[in-house]
């Protein structure tokens, strides 16, 4: 069976702009359907890191919060402390990064909690029971809340292709135990023909995993928590994934920590991907390049599969913009995240979580 997927694009009139738009958009979706008086709404998004500017703007959480308001429920933002050491890796400092980004509670009319506590150890072990894991390790706040919107800024990642709402959800409300399970496969290697020992690695490495032997990087894979970080920071590409069995077990661990976050919800979520731009790399970096295609619209739904397959197919449809990363793929209809990330199939997400009964991969989009 098919499920609905709602779309407005970006084009605003003096009757209605975009803000107005977006609160039609969850309104049609069912938002109100999913809230309860005195429900305490847990809107799950990405902050954004220092120096990124990629992540959704807060005006647009402003939005969100008033419609969850007007249903009687009583939302807060959050998001789980990140895995690599950075401005997000405890809650002091991951407060300190939402407020400084632009998420004050002046702006976005809610109060900003922490999902998994101080030290990302504030956790709720879901049963599951899937292939990879039994139990998953989820911020103790998600699962306490009665609802849960999720807010993605649609783009690309480098060790999952794309990240939608599934990444938002199952790698996003991961404890730090949780996200430590889902990327303990995943360990890098160096190409030391490429490597010109510059030791920017070494530096960025939260637990000192890299270190510089005879001027060329040297990673101890028994350290390596697979963060990735490593990957983009190497400015000579010399740091590469070993392409093996890893990221599909990666994947089908994230598709499964959706499902323990998701788990005793149904009928009180809602998912929304703004596929706006649309960065090749995770909004975790304090940069961000060139998006890879033009500003395309929102989309929301409850099906967290088909929401994510209708945003791929969208950007894909889309002829890359000239100044992005992208070389190959450009055309109209080619898959985009391949173009940037040629080695990683995206659609394992899709199929796996479609296979343990997350959604659906068909899908009607429905513009409004």
């Amino acid at each position: 069976m098919k499920s609905n997927v709602y779309f407005i694009d970006l084009r605003a009139t003096p009757k209605e702009n975009l803000i107005g738009k977006l609160a039609r958009l969850m309104h049609t979706a069912g938002l109100s359907e999913k809230i309860k008086a005195r429900d305490l709404v847990a809107v799950k998004l990405h902050f954004g890191e220092l120096g990124n500017t990629a992540f959704i703007r807060p005006v647009f959480l402003r939005k969100v919060v008033e419609t969850i308001k007007s249903a009687g429920g009583f939302p807060f933002l959050t998001d789980a402390n990140t895995l690599y050491a950075g401005a997000r890796s405890d809650s002091p400092q991951h407060l300190a990064t939402a407020i400084q980004n632009g998420f004050a509670y002046a702006v976005v009319d809610a109060p900003l909690i922490i999902a998994d506590g101080l030290r990302g150890k504030s956790e709720t072990a879901v049963l599951v029971n899937q292939k990879n894991c039994k139990r998953v390790y989820i911020g103790s706040e998600i699962v306490a809340a009665d609802a849960l919107i999720s807010v993605a800024h649609f783009k690309g990642h480098e060790l999952s292709g794309f990240g939608g709402t599934i990444k938002n959800l199952g790698m996003g409300c991961a404890s730090r135990r949780g996200k430590l399970e889902q990327h303990s496969t995943v360990a890098p290697k160096v190409n030391k023909k490429k490597c010109v020992g510059c030791g920017d690695c070494v530096s960025h490495c939260s637990v000192q995993a890299l270190v510089l032997q005879q001027e060329k990087a040297v990673l101890d894979s028994k350290k390596c928590i697979g963060c990735g970080e490593c990957i983009l920071i190497c400015p000579e590409s010399a740091i590469e994934i070993q392409w093996n069995q890893a990221i599909p077990v990666f994947l089908e661990k994230m598709v499964e920590y959706t499902l323990g976050v998701l788990k005793d919800k149904e009928g009180k979520t809602l998912y929304l991907n703004f596929i706006n731009n649309v960065s090749p790399a995770c909004d975790c970096y304090g940069y961000n390049d060139a998006p890879i295609v033009r500003d395309i619209g929102i989309v929301a739904a409850t099906d967290p599969v088909a929401i994510d397959q209708a945003s791929v197919d969208l950007v894909n449809r889309e002829q890359a913009l000239p100044d992005s990363c992208l070389k190959t793929n450009t055309q109209g209809g080619e898959d985009k995240f391949r173009g940037v990330y040629p080695d990683i199939d995206w659609e394992i997400q899709l199929d796996y979580a479609e296979q343990i009964g997350l959604g659906s991969r068909k899908y009607e989009l429905i513009k409004i």
